[in-house]
């Protein structure tokens, strides 16, 4: 994958390219991005940059065979770990080598794809991934080789917030004290979630959400999108490339998201007054708790974004709501005055708090409806 290829931030390719210019290449280097920022097209464009020994801004003037097999994700000195959990195809153990055939073809279909689309494509979207101990021996045994080619070895580990405390621990001397020309580049969403004392041999390097106006030439560029539909849909894109692609080509899964918010709210309003109310938020509890889990904490996602759109509207911060309902008879502007600093803070709470216990494997049911009982609370206070 060539620079050139990786949307928008130009200061954050100048820096990589000056570190392997000057020689000043960090051992441990930890990406932190927000779902569709580039943080993974942007690690494998700088290892490629590495391994093939390029210059220059279009990172394609090194060693030609070399070019080609990054290209293919095939080259014998790039290795990577990702979040994964048994399939059909894997019954147990599985580990991140199980499945090269189907990181490749991600990769190169959906480079800014998130964890969600990771795990559809390997059919286990009801369960979590982890990176586990396992993982950690098969990275150990990788990287105590020989470079093949005689230069820096790279491992990618994406998502490495889901190392468990096993296998955090069984890299952390790894990471502190790599072999000679080893390079480690951490991906991340969620930087605290990453155990200090690997933070803390890690260089750290933030990736700000993309701007819209380079969200909109990707569409216009890659895509074929009509200029003036890609300059709305990278608004609602809210710095996520990967977002504009799945409104655009209409399967985020927001559309039935908002279904299940609305509900979820109008009900919650009936509540307070009606009794019956009650047990269509307990309807509503089940039907969501029957869906995996990593649709739950995705749906939870969404309901603090939209919360947080609602505020902002109410706070006439317009130019920053990016929402746009479509579900019939809903208005945000009808909405968002139920949302204001006195009640937000608790919302927030709330769903964070729930998500926290669905990632632990809380029974869904009995989160959700506790959830459901504190909005209903919440959504009237003053």
């Amino acid at each position: 994958m060539l620079f050139s290829e990786v949307l928008g931030l130009p200061h954050i390719k100048n820096h990589l390219t000056t570190t392997v210019d000057n020689n000043r290449i960090p051992h441990a280097q930890l990406f932190v991005g927000a779902s569709g920022s580039g943080t993974l097209p942007m690690a494998i464009a700088y290892a490629q940059y590495i391994l093939c020994q390029n210059t220059g801004a279009e990172n394609n003037t090194g060693n030609e065979s070399c070019n080609l097999k990054m290209n293919r994700l095939a080259h014998p000195d790039l290795h990577f770990a990702y979040p994964v959990a048994n399939n059909d195809k894997v019954k147990k153990n599985a580990v991140s080598s199980h499945f090269t055939e189907e990181w490749r073809q991600f990769v190169q279909q959906e480079p800014f794809g998130n964890l969600f689309d990771w795990y559809q494509k390997l059919g286990i979207e009801n369960k979590q991934g982890k990176i586990g101990v396992d993982e950690a021996q098969d990275i150990v045994k990788s990287l105590s080789l020989k470079s093949y080619e005689g230069g820096y070895k790279v491992m990618i580990i994406w998502m490495a917030e889901k190392m468990n405390d096993s296998c955090a621990n069984k890299l952390l001397k790894l990471i502190e004290e790599p072999p000679q020309k080893t390079l480690f580049l951490l991906i991340t969403e969620e930087e605290e979630s990453i155990i200090q004392t690997i933070r803390s041999r890690c260089q750290v390097l933030h990736f700000p959400p993309l701007n819209e106006a380079v969200i909109a030439e990707g569409l216009v560029q890659r895509e074929q999108c009509d200029r003036a539909k890609a300059l709305t849909i990278s608004h609602r894109a809210n710095g996520n490339y990967n977002n504009a692609l799945h409104i655009l080509k209409q399967h985020s899964g927001d559309e039935q998201f908002e279904e299940w918010f609305i509900s979820w709210v109008r009900t919650a309003f009936k509540a307070r007054g009606d009794k019956t109310a009650l047990a269509d938020l307990l309807a509503w509890s089940e039907m969501i708790a029957g869906t995996g889990r990593e649709v739950q904490k995705k749906f939870l996602i969404f309901c603090m974004d939209f919360f947080r759109q609602a505020l902002m509207y109410n706070y006439k911060a317009k130019d920053l709501v990016f929402l746009e309902p479509q579900t019939s008879g809903f208005k945000l502007e009808k909405f968002a005055p139920f949302i204001t600093g006195n009640n937000i803070t608790g919302i927030s709470k709330e769903l964070e708090d729930a998500m926290y216990h669905i990632e632990r494997n809380g029974n869904a049911k009995i989160i959700l409806t506790d959830l459901s009982i504190k909005l209903t609370r919440l959504i009237h206070k003053n």
